[in-house]
């Protein structure tokens, strides 16, 4: 089934048990968080509500918060875009009559990457108010946000210079009833359309589609190559084009059966104070300026429901769409990189800060080649954390990445580290905003023999290093990771005097995170390890000299993931919302 609008999937889902509609009233200021995180860590149906405080339209919430729901969205299993793609373009290459035959069907699908032209656009039926955005349910999500935010608006702009559009997905915090911000982050197609149009000193034309069918909402997430437009793509996706239309008062196509476009524009040099908000890292980002967006017109359909979704510490509904992109796109990178064999950025870590690439080495550090490679490829150059694999190791299974490590990483030959870097917006553990580094650790074991770990090498206990050691747990056999209590002053210098103990040789790492982090759960400690470090700044290791100019590392490898002071708060929900949702948590579903 081609979906080419949200209600129609709604109701698809409703018939098959996955929608569920809650008829009391709800309040958009923090409840729906709170009901919403308990339903994607059960793996719950996406639920419509239809009374919120305040607000003139419905509610809906986690509608591709599980794979299941994003395979009906789609009509297949996400993998299978970016296989089926592959194997035509490597079946017709170099072309010929039985090849284009073999692949028609793929061939005819391609020419959906034109959009269509809706006659009777649905989005246009009510074109006549004004513009009020006090109306819609919009979310705050969490105690400490500035204010209500729109979190799933497909936000569509054009290049100045081609005309090109592109769409992406960026949080928008409500000022007024007609003005927002634009959280556009770097390495946004939309943030280039805006800094080319500041350049030339024009206002940047934007229309906002809320409610878009599975398709468009992932092509917005997908990190397209610059220039391809999401919209298109998302015609390959489904099957079937796009149905578009022209926006009322901006020169911009938008999505014709979307519940809602809001349309304006970005003005050169304005800026406004945005956030804070907590997102998918699973602590607040900061406040910080971002381009003001003024409305000039809504359009809608005559019955709408307002999109929503809900971030913050993981698991939540962006685990199942940055898994489905992900596993849409990875094929493409292998048909630019042979050697490559898979790839997984982690959701647990908030996606950008840890990606395990499974590499099939040809020479002799080819693996890291292709490293800097990937790292410079549009989203992907935002990776904090590379751990290069070997080709039978399972990128996406943790254990299996930490016994690679464990066997095949050696200090001295197997560590890069980038230093001042660009890093993503949301990262708050560099120096400076947008600024941080990044490591790549090797452990395909190219070159040289994996090492025998012939159990547990820890040889004492840990505890005995500091008493502000609460817990600790030994991964793979020789990587070390301790607990310590919150408030410890002197994180450093414990985990310099870790890595220098005689009694620690035997180990491979040694990690220190925050007593918040229960690290007998996986999906904390990677979220509580990969969140709270910067490499430039917080890693250290037995021994660091020079050998000429290049950097020489050995012994034991040391990082310091604890909360620190200048960090930005980890997300708690205000107490007295958890009780009262579970006062009311019958009665939302009778």
């Amino acid at each position: 089934m081609a979906f080419t609008d949200m209600q129609s999937f709604m109701r698809v889902l409703e018939a098959r048990g996955l929608l569920k509609r809650v008829t009391i009233p709800v309040n958009a200021e923090l409840e729906v968080t709170e009901i919403t995180t308990r339903l994607v860590r059960e793996g719950g149906p996406a639920v419509l509500f239809e009374n919120v405080d305040g607000a003139s339209y419905p509610l809906v919430v986690n509608l591709l918060g599980t794979m299941e729901r994003i395979e009906i969205g789609l009509g297949r299993h996400p993998e299978e875009i970016g296989e089926g793609l592959i194997t035509f373009l490597e079946d017709v290459n170099p072309p010929s009559v039985s090849s284009i035959w073999r692949n028609r069907g793929s061939a005819l699908n391609l020419l959906n990457v034109r959009p269509g032209l809706a006659l009777n656009p649905r989005v246009q039926q009510v074109t006549d108010e004004s513009p009020d955005l006090s109306q819609m349910p919009i979310l705050k999500c969490w105690p400490d946000d500035g204010g209500r935010f729109i979190t799933l608006p497909l936000v569509r702009t054009r290049d100045p210079a081609t005309g090109a559009h592109n769409m992406g997905m960026y949080r928008m915090q409500v000022y007024d009833r007609s003005t927002t911000g634009m959280h556009m982050q770097i390495q946004k197609g939309g943030a280039f359309h805006h800094v080319d149009a500041e350049r030339e000193s024009k206002p940047l034309d934007i229309a906002v589609a809320l409610g878009g069918d599975p398709a468009l909402i992932l092509s917005a997430i997908i990190p397209l190559p610059e220039g391809i437009d999401e919209a298109g793509f998302a015609g390959v996706i489904r099957g079937r084009a796009t149905p578009m239309t022209k926006a009322k008062t901006v020169d911009v196509r938008v999505p014709a059966h979307a519940e809602f476009v809001i349309e304006g524009q970005l003005q050169p040099g304005e800026r406004r104070l945005e956030g804070p908000f907590g997102d998918h890292f699973g602590h607040y980002s900061g406040a910080a300026d971002f381009p003001v967006f003024r409305v000039k017109a809504i359009t809608r359909k005559r019955n709408p429901v307002y999109p929503a979704t809900v971030v913050g510490k993981p698991p939540q509904e962006d685990r199942a769409l940055g898994d489905a992109a992900q596993l849409a796109t990875k094929p493409l990178i292998r048909l630019m990189r042979k050697e490559v064999r898979d790839m997984w950025s982690y959701y647990e870590s908030g996606f950008h800060n840890l990606l395990v690439v499974s590499v099939d080495s040809r020479y002799s550090r080819e693996q890291m080649k292709t490293a800097f490679g990937i790292l410079g490829e549009g989203q992907l150059s935002l990776t904090k954390v590379m751990v290069l694999v070997d080709a039978q190791t399972d990128p996406s299974n943790i254990k299996s990445v930490a016994r690679a490590i464990s066997r095949n990483f050696r200090v001295e030959s197997d560590f890069r580290l980038l230093a001042r870097t660009a890093q993503d917006t949301l990262d708050f553990t560099g120096d400076a905003f947008q600024h941080g580094s990044k490591m790549v650790l090797d452990a395909t074991g190219y070159g040289h023999e994996p090492e025998r770990v012939d159990g547990a090498q820890l040889r004492f206990d840990p505890t005995s290093l500091s008493s502000a050691i609460v817990k600790h747990r030994l991964l793979c056999d020789n990587i070390l990771v301790m607990q310590v209590k919150s408030g410890y002053p002197e994180t450093r210098k414990l985990l310099e005097r870790t890595v220098n103990d005689p009694r620690a040789r035997t180990l491979k790492a040694a990690v220190l995170v925050s007593d918040d982090v229960d690290i007998d759960d996986n999906v904390e400690l990677i979220w509580g390890i990969f969140t709270r470090f910067d490499c430039a700044l917080d890693v250290t290791f037995t021994e660091q000299r020079f050998a000429g100019i290049t950097p020489i590392y050995s012994g034991v490898m040391g990082i310091d993931a604890t909360w620190k002071p200048g960090y930005q708060k980890p997300l708690e929900m205000d107490p007295s919302i958890v009780r009262l949702v579970d006062r009311k948590w019958a009665e939302y579903w009778q």
